[in-house]
């Protein structure tokens, strides 16, 4: 059974996304067989592999109505050993056409149980908010990363996720675990993002990678071109920090 990991944070713009393809692709280059899958209704996982979202006609909205088959769903390699499960706009009308569903928040999980034993990893782009979707994300899950930007405000969006996760395990997923809390967006150049991963440390109890990853143009520019960090740039610091991350990943 392959190990299913969201990537979740409610709060927008701390690099979730990012991580989601990079990770994916640099567990795909270490040899491992991903599932990268966009739950996310804007769908920018989907077109950081490069896949177009008005060219796709089945999408994770269609898998998770009972609309189409996962075949029918899946874009293969997208990238060597990583196959995506793509979204569009779509996707958003789940929350509403999914509240009179029993078991709404099972929706992906049921989805996921007869393939998840062709991947090594599968790796879900959660919304950045508290959701249906998010909660199906979560609910399928075996674990969450949590990464998380170095600014002020950090520790507020941190302690609402743990927060989410708690009620999942209590209410819908008790083996769910935290994977591990990533840093984003790192700058060595600043007192405060060192201020941060400290005052991040003392305050947790969870597992916090070693890895962090930089602020790096490469990294900001790679999902314009359609391409992980592994393929727009691979001997970047962006790169070389997710391959340190997915090592981190696949140890644990």
């Amino acid at each position: 059974m392959g190990r299913i990991i969201a990537i979740a944070n409610q709060k927008g713009g701390v690099g979730k996304t990012t991580t989601a393809i990079n990770l994916s692709a640099c567990l795909a280059e270490a040899g491992q067989r991903v599932l990268a899958i966009d739950m996310d209704p804007q769908g920018n996982l989907t077109s950081g592999f490069g896949l177009e979202k008005g060219n796709i006609d089945n999408t994770v909205y269609e898998l998770i109505m009972g609309d189409c088959t996962f075949d029918e769903c899946v874009q293969k390699q997208a990238v060597e050993n990583l196959d995506v499960l793509p979204s569009d706009a779509d996707l958003a009308g789940a929350e509403i056409e999914l509240i009179d569903v029993e078991q709404k928040e099972k929706q992906l999980k049921k989805c996921l149980e007869p393939v998840s034993g062709q991947y090594d990893f599968i790796v879900i782009d959660c919304p950045p908010s508290i959701s249906l979707l998010t909660l199906n994300s979560m609910t399928a899950a075996d674990s969450v990363i949590i990464p998380i930007q170095c600014e002020y405000y950090a520790l507020e969006g941190l302690t609402q996720i743990l927060k989410t996760v708690s009620l999942v395990q209590k209410q819908m997923n008790p083996s769910l675990k935290i994977e591990g809390i990533v840093f984003t967006m790192y700058d060595s150049r600043t007192n405060l993002s060192a201020e941060v991963v400290v005052n991040v440390r003392e305050n947790l109890k969870e597992k916090i990678y070693k890895t962090q990853i930089p602020r790096n143009v490469r990294l900001a520019e790679a999902p314009s071109y359609g391409m992980p960090i592994t393929l727009y740039d691979s001997r970047s610091s962006g790169a070389e920090s997710y391959r340190m991350l997915a090592a981190e990943v696949m140890e644990s």
